[in-house]
């Protein structure tokens, strides 16, 4: 019930990722049956940059869903502060932005 959802951007890019590695390990198998040292070299840099690359992918998303955990538990915790600081928030952003803009954004 209480399942962290993804916004439209961060499915796209997921979805890019996945096509990029997926692009990635066909260019690894259609080089396979290709000799030379330096298609060999490449083909091992590539490897072990997707390697990393996923090691990468994952600890990020671990990072984000315990911060998307503890922000949820927070607010639930302290309902009234997290109206608070969301209306002090959004006063301040509209008054610097109100200022900025002046009499220009006629």
């Amino acid at each position: 019930m209480n399942q962290p959802t993804s916004t439209t951007g961060n499915a796209n890019t997921g979805h890019e990722l996945n096509q990029l590695a997926e692009d990635a390990h066909a260019l690894l198998a259609a080089t396979a049956g290709v000799a030379g040292e330096k298609v060999g070299e490449a083909r091992q840099r590539l490897t072990a940059a997707l390697d990393r690359a996923k090691a990468m992918a994952g600890q990020v998303r671990d990072k984000a869903v315990a911060g998307a955990k503890v922000a949820d538990e927070t607010v639930r915790a302290n309902p009234y502060q997290a109206i608070a600081i969301g209306i002090g928030a959004g006063l301040l952003a509209g008054y610097l932005l109100g200022r900025r803009c002046g009499s220009k954004c006629d």
